[in-house]
């Protein structure tokens, strides 16, 4: 019973030093975040600080919420993706088609959620709750984008990430152009070969511009399935080579279940023995019991396959606002690891997606044999 009781009691006791105004981001959050979502927000830092970083991790980041429009973009995103923190990503359209406004010299302006929106109305200004920016933002970006996705490498049906890639060329052009660098992630993303999926490409206005440009007859077109291949041909890769998945989800939705969905579709629907991603952090304000989290918390993840129940103690969700949890995040990772090797994924995605194509067509060969034998139901019988 003592032996117990000590184990249980085996955390560090709470005797933080006083603050001074001279810590660093590590000092404070290793030294006074030491209860609550505080607590969790250190323990999410130090997983993906110590573990998920690890060299041969590949990580796999979700993004949510309007975080573009704030400049976690610039501020955030982009120096993860520059240090070789984040591997692959899946995004809303919307942070992806605001992303676009600054590398177009676009600007968008603190304000105030307080403001009387009939007036903003009548003078042309946007509110994203405290962004305010000029209606012509929009106005510009959706003729960029429809400039853009014209050109012939365009005309063609492609998965999303092939879209967001070649997207990021031209942005990257039109920041070089302008003098501008660092401004947007798919510019960035473009450079060092992330690739970046839309687990719903045509809820967005990049999505609405290129369906305005199918009534025009051109040939571009979202293959959503090669979106789901891909993204589980990533996953695998990362276990058949030796090494851990991990994902960081900011905030939840569409793409937070498409990053988890990889294993559930390696497992259940392709028939490839595997066991889930190895590390699982999230930053969210939802609630599990209205079904604000999509229905998976780690544990409740770990029923679908979508995480290994053996790492499920490497599992962190921070009940915290984005906008404050990703910066402390990313300037703590940065403090306390090395820059990694870009992985350069988009690459890669023909090798990747052969190997699940192989290991596949290995399993359905087994599981037609099942069948056969009689330890599967036969759909006919």
């Amino acid at each position: 019973m003592a032996d117990r009781k000590q184990a249980i009691l085996r955390g560090r006791a709470i005797s933080p030093r006083p603050i001074t105004g001279t810590e660093t981001v590590v000092q404070l959050m290793d030294d006074a975040f030491l209860a609550y979502n505080a607590g969790r927000l250190r323990e999410a830092a130090q997983l993906f600080a110590e573990r998920m970083l690890a060299d041969r991790g590949t990580v796999g980041l979700s993004l949510t919420g309007a975080m573009t429009p704030a400049g976690l973009g610039m501020s955030s995103i982009i120096p993860l993706i520059e240090a070789g923190f984040v591997d692959w990503m899946v995004s809303t359209g919307a942070n992806l088609y605001h992303d676009c406004h600054f590398a177009l010299g676009l600007s968008m302006h603190r304000g105030t959620p307080f403001a009387d929106d009939i007036e903003l109305r009548e003078q042309g200004v946007v509110r994203i709750y405290d962004v305010f920016f000029d209606y012509a933002v929009l106005l510009r970006t959706d003729e960029f984008l429809r400039q853009v996705s014209q050109q012939q490498e365009f005309q063609r049906k492609m998965s999303s990430a092939e879209y967001h890639y070649l997207l990021g060329k031209y942005v990257r052009q039109r920041e070089q152009k302008l003098g501008l660098t660092r401004k947007s992630l798919l510019a960035v993303a473009y450079e060092h070969a992330v690739p970046i999926y839309t687990s719903s490409p045509g809820d967005s206005s990049i999505g609405m511009n290129v369906a305005e440009l199918q009534l025009d007859g051109y040939a571009l077109a979202y293959d959503v399935s090669a979106d789901v291949n891909e993204t589980a041909s990533i996953v695998l890769d990362a276990k058949a080579q030796g090494g851990t998945s991990g994902v960081v989800i900011i905030g939840g939705g569409s793409p937070k279940n498409f990053v988890l969905q990889t294993e559930p579709q390696i497992q259940e629907v392709l028939g490839i023995e595997e066991r889930g991603h190895d590390y699982y952090l999230q930053i969210t304000d939802a609630r599990v019991d209205t079904g604000g989290l999509s229905g998976a918390t780690p544990a409740e993840a770990v029923s679908w396959g979508k995480v290994d129940p053996d790492q499920l103690p490497d599992a962190v969700v921070c009940y915290l606002d984005s906008t404050v949890g990703l910066p402390l995040l990313t300037a703590y990772a940065l403090a306390k690891r090395k820059p990694r090797t870009q992985k350069r994924l988009y690459e890669r995605r023909g090798e990747m997606l052969e190997r699940l194509r192989a290991a596949y067509h290995s399993a359905r060969t087994f599981r037609d044999e099942r069948v056969r034998g009689g330890a599967l139901p036969d759909v006919d019988a």
